[in-house]
């Protein structure tokens, strides 16, 4: 039998990325990262919980630089995928579907999100 020989599919490489596409992408990490974050929340608890000097020790990774970019990403998974879900959730009503909305909500996503990161990072003395 003779191999047929058929176009190739378009790849991700033939694509130019576009707003809503990123965020769709962020979003699925975002939400990865804060699955990995409940796992060091988890362990901070149980430090906190077992004695001083197991407490003693996580902070001193918390309080090193690696463990400040942990942590201001994390927060900033948080209110991402905050602001996100709300935008799907308008989305389920029908609601700011129409492209200029879709990509004008996006950039507000983005605003927001790392607007309440800096705030919080801030306020809560990570920096």
């Amino acid at each position: 039998m003779e191999s047929v020989k058929r176009p190739l599919s378009p790849h991700l490489q033939v694509y130019k990325p576009q707003l809503t596409s990123i965020l769709s992408i962020t979003h699925r990490g975002t939400g990865v990262l804060l699955s990995i974050g409940s796992l060091f929340l988890s362990c901070w608890l149980i430090g906190l919980a077992t004695s001083e000097e197991a407490f003693a020790n996580l902070q001193l990774h918390w309080t090193a630089w690696y463990g400040k970019i942990l942590l201001i990403g994390f927060v900033f998974s948080i209110f991402y995928h905050l602001c996100n879900g709300i935008r799907h959730l308008f989305w389920d009503t029908g609601k700011g579907l129409e492209i200029s909305t879709a990509y004008k909500s996006g950039y507000a996503v983005i605003t927001f999100s790392i607007i309440l990161t800096i705030v919080t990072v801030i306020m809560g003395g990570v920096l």
